[in-house]
């Protein structure tokens, strides 16, 4: 394959050689190196070395201008691959020889032109692409130029190489047909020679599919050449009729002309261009003195047919293509249609343009940068991820020259879906994060916005703003640290919501408009202070109440700041009442003038504790909506999966650690796919759990899970209720507040659990199951779900009870404090405890021991067993605790009597006061009360109702006042037998 003359010329090397690679080896050797007498094989070309000597370049200075240095790149490009060819040339050669030196021990299949085609193919492609490089920019005519003298010497060397050329042609055009001519006359005797060896070889020869496979292979070679020279002759001409204002903006060594509009007429609407030029890498539209360059791969061509018309989509324009003739239109759509799939390959065609083996038509999904040049909200921000059809489309980033920033999903052109969004602050390093779902380029759905500021809004969004159920919290460091849960409309706080100050240590319960308290709402102070009425732009007018810690009763007119004015009453706890005019002046405190009451008898407790605030002001059925509402609408909608994180929120990290590690999709979510698939698993387990018993336990996983719906909305729910009724909402006065607001979440979940069914029920393609009479839904929000929520919010609600019940629960503590210095044989006497029924055959007395000193020992099991009481919080196994103790006491009694024995109530209620007193529970003035009122419905005037009545009246008989001042008589000595 070398000739024996040169010893590897090159083109840039350090002696300045300009070489051109020979041809194969003499024909008699290439005879004896394949092994068969084939004449075609044997009258194979003759030797040919180019060996010129041009002044060295490499040692020349680098050119100062940009294109002199890119013309220097061009050609140590064509250096390293006329190199490579030079190598790859040589290898064939020594496979050649050993072939013809050992043709008994070496194959046909050891010829690197066969065993190695490929290989081979892409240094001629490699050598072709650089060449053609040069030719296009014209780099071998400037050269020749600025070496004229030398050429002018070496002419008749360069037309001893070349054939059909005419001796007129400048220096320039010979040295570039001496770097090709050779070399596309040498393929295409490879061609001939290898398709001669395939007819020499019989079908079944071990070597035929080597031999069939380079014939191919070089037969495309000869197909690739031909064509890349066509298209870089024809840019090469191309930039000749162009201004150099064009040409320097168009012009690329690598860029290739495929198409242009003066060959076939073409008309492009709607920007009317002069002429339309289609390359290998860019449509280019000339407009007068206006140059439209598009990237083909960011260009999609309409596959509709519209006679002379085809149209084409690109990320700011769509173009109109028209011809007169409709074989023109096909031109212009094929050609276009090659070129972009041959830009999105990112190299050229092989073996020849549209005819590789990759699909002719270009994908619809593509992934590429951009950037926006068309006024709007996208002006001069740059796009770099999945498109389609000219719109962003799929996972992507979307930069702003401003420095804002937006990671997420996209949908024909706009955000939508999951999205991190920055926006730069004036302060330097500092953002506003928006991390939530979107919907058609705007906020929408579930959303946590992290401020610079260090606020952090965790909500719904609508549009852009905040709207839905959302809480916004300052950081605790702030000057003023503030927090509002609660319901938004369109980015202001309306609705019902909640407001903490704590700095002044204030919480505002109530209605919003606009912005500001406007409405019915309670006032909670840190100092017990509670204050309703109505609030209008921020401040109280009007009527209201005010109810102190001590249980002291306002009831009259306020000032804008909360101070008392105007006519008013005052009910003192004991029951003295001021009624008259109340004012302050500036420094001489409040004042008032009036009559003063001392006539009426201190207020029954109770009547007390039915000093509730907000019960009617704020029912609790549209309380919450901004929590229930979106639930709803997402079981309505059959719970899509893709829809579920926009409801229920997700898991993601800070804003810090996300502008700081740039990978903002890292966030703890669940991709749509998994949402949809685990959305599918909690409807079937609901099909699968329907049984009471099964139903309770499922429903008990979903609420203790927090990523099942169920799960999720019972936490959205506890933070509601903490806001309002934890820390300073933890007030007496809320408690009736608190107590309906449990139910109704108790009643909501159930009809969140109702509409999954159904939703699971229709996918199954089943029919739905009837709507509950409200008996029976009441029976299972009592008798299921509350239990089961209960826990919950068990907190928060028993601190309010605690706080309620407290002065009760105080003088019965003093009442068992009493009763227990009493023996229990003392105590039972006290009690009027009929003797026959005293447990003493149980007792085990040491001799140190009398009967009379025995404590806590009677009715012991009875005793442990309502101790457990406070074990549990569901009102149900609390009552099944009471039961237990009655049962504990006539087990009791009745061995001691030896038979079974009822206990009539005469006889039951001192021996319950026993147990009572000896079991010492704390707050169980709380304890009764909250079991009171959040019991199931359905045992109202059962047995459990009997005995926690009859526990009731334990609790009030300890709290008498005969109770609380028991003492043992001053003569009772302890060493006195009794």
């Amino acid at each position: 394959m070398l000739s024996h003359a040169p010893a590897r010329p090159s083109l840039l090397s350090s002696r300045g050689h300009i070489g051109l690679l020979p041809c194969p080896e003499d024909p008699g050797c290439s005879s004896r190196a394949v092994g068969h007498r084939s004449p075609g094989w044997r009258n194979g070309p003759a030797p040919l070395t180019l060996c010129l000597y041009p002044p060295p370049l490499a040692l020349a200075p680098e050119p100062s201008d940009p294109r002199g240095r890119e013309h220097l790149r061009l050609l140590q490009q064509l250096h390293q691959s006329s190199q490579q060819l030079w190598e790859v040339t040589e290898e064939s050669l020594h496979s050649l020889r050993e072939r013809l030196c050992h043709q008994d021990s070496v194959g046909l299949e050891s010829l690197l032109l066969l065993c190695g085609a490929d290989r081979v193919l892409q240094v001629h492609v490699e050598y072709i692409e650089s060449y053609t490089s040069c030719l296009v920019v014209q780099v071998f005519q400037k050269a020749a130029k600025k070496k004229r003298e030398y050429w002018r010497r070496q002419r008749k060397a360069l037309w001893q190489l070349l054939s059909g050329v005419s001796s007129e042609a400048s220096v320039g055009t010979a040295l570039a047909q001496a770097l090709c001519q050779p070399l596309a006359h040498h393929v295409q005797q490879y061609v001939f020679l290898l398709l001669s060896l395939g007819d020499t070889i019989g079908e079944h020869h071990p070597t035929r599919e080597l031999v069939v496979h380079a014939a191919t292979v070089f037969g495309n070679l000869q197909s690739f050449m031909r064509q890349a020279l066509d298209q870089a002759m024809a840019t090469q001409a191309l930039w000749h009729t162009l201004s150099s204002r064009l040409r320097d903006v168009l012009c690329t060594p690598a860029r290739r002309l495929l198409q242009d509009s003066q060959d076939i007429p073409v008309m492009v609407t709607p920007l009317r261009a002069e002429r339309v030029l289609l390359f290998d890498d860019a449509l280019i539209l000339l407009q007068g003195h206006n140059v439209h360059i598009f990237d083909l791969k960011l260009v999609w061509i309409d596959p509709a047919q519209d006679g002379c018309m085809f149209h084409l989509l690109t990320p700011e324009e769509e173009l109109s293509f028209c011809s007169k003739d409709p074989q023109d239109r096909t031109v212009w759509q094929w050609k276009m249609t090659q070129a972009v799939c041959q830009a999105l390959r990112g190299k050229k065609d092989f073996p020849v343009l549209g005819a590789g083996l990759e699909p002719s038509e270009p994908p619809t999904c593509r992934c590429v940068a951009y950037t926006f040049r068309a006024e709007g909200r996208l002006c001069q921000a740059t796009y770099e991820g999945e498109w389609c059809r000219g719109r962003p489309h799929g996972k992507g980033t979307l930069k702003w020259p401003d420095g804002r920033n937006h990671v997420g999903n996209f949908c024909q052109g706009l955000e939508h879906g999951f999205g991190i969004h920055l926006i730069p602050q004036a302060s330097e390093d500092t953002f506003d994060c928006y991390k939530c779902h979107w919907q058609e380029g705007s906020m929408c759905g579930y959303g946590i916005c992290e401020y610079s500021t260090d606020e952090v809004y965790r909500g719904y969004f609508q549009a852009g703003l905040r709207h839905g159920f959302g809480v916004l919290e300052s950081a605790p460091q702030a000057l003023q640290p503030c927090k509002y849960t609660g319901h938004w409309e369109r980015g202001q706080r309306s609705g019902y919501g909640i407001e903490e100050d704590s700095d002044r240590g204030e919480r505002y319960i109530g209605m919003w408009q606009a912005d500001q308290r406007h409405g019915p709402g309670v006032m909670v102070t840190q100092a017990g202070v509670c204050y309703q009425g109505t609030f209008q732009a921020d401040k109280m007018v009007g009527p209201g109440v005010l109810l102190s810690e001590d249980d002291s009763l306002y009831e009259g007119t306020f000032t804008r700041d909360l101070t008392l004015v105007g006519k008013g009453k005052v009910t003192f706890p004991n029951g003295f009442t001021l009624e008259g005019s109340f004012g302050s002046g500036a420094g001489k405190g409040l004042h008032t003038q009036g009559m003063l009451d001392t006539a009426a008898f201190p207020p029954d407790p109770s009547s007390t504790r039915k000093r509730q605030l907000g019960v009617g002001a704020f029912p609790v059925e549209s309380r919450w909506q901004g929590v229930y509402g979106p639930f709803r609408d997402f079981v309505s909608a059959g719970c899509p999966g893709d829809q579920q994180e926009a409801l229920l929120g997700f898991h993601v990290q800070n804003a810090r650690e996300l502008r700081k590690s740039q990978e903002y999709l890292c966030c703890e979510r669940s991709q749509p796919e998994a949402c949809a698939g685990r959305m599918e698993d909690v409807l079937d387990e609901l099909l699968q759990h329907r049984e009471p018993r099964a139903l309770r336990e499922c429903l008990r996983k979903a609420l203790g899970n927090s990523l099942h719906p169920l799960g999720k909305l019972l936490r959205t729910l506890m933070l509601t209720f903490q806001a309002t009724y934890a820390g300073i909402g933890a007030n007496k006065h809320l408690q009736a507040l608190a107590q309906e607001e449990v139910k109704q979440h108790a009643r909501e979940l159930w009809a969140a659990y109702r509409g999954l069914l159904q939703v699971a029920l229709q996918r199954k393609g089943q029919a739905p199951e009837e709507d509950e009479d409200a008996e029976t839904r009441d029976l299972q929000v009592h008798g299921l779900v509350l239990p089961l929520m209960l826990p919950s919010f068990y907190s928060e609600l028993f601190t309010l009870y605690l706080l309620l019940h407290e002065r009760e629960d105080g003088l019965y503590s003093q009442g068992i404090a009493s009763l227990s210095l009493f023996p229990d044989t003392k105590l039972l006497e006290f009690l009027d405890v009929q003797k026959h029924l005293w447990p003493l055959k149980d007792l085990t007395l040491t001799t140190n021991q009398r009967l009379s000193l025995v404590r806590d020992k009677c009715f012991l099991s009875a005793t442990e067993c309502l101790q457990k009481i406070i074990t549990t919080v569901d009102p149900r196994e609390k009552l099944e605790v009471l039961e237990k103790t009655y049962g504990e006491i006539e087990a009791t009694v009745s061995r001691v009597l030896g038979q079974e024995h009822k206990l009539p109530m005469d006889d039951l209620l001192p021996l319950l006061i026993y147990v009572v007193s000896r079991a010492r529970i704390q707050h169980l003035g709380a304890e009764i009360h909250l079991i009171r009122d959040m019991m199931d419905p359905i045992h109202t005037g059962g047995l459990y109702d009997f005995l926690l009545t009859a526990l009731e009246s334990c609790y009030e008989h300890i709290q008498k006042e005969d109770m609380r001042l028991l003492r043992f008589p001053g003569r009772w000595d302890s060493r006195e037998p009794w």
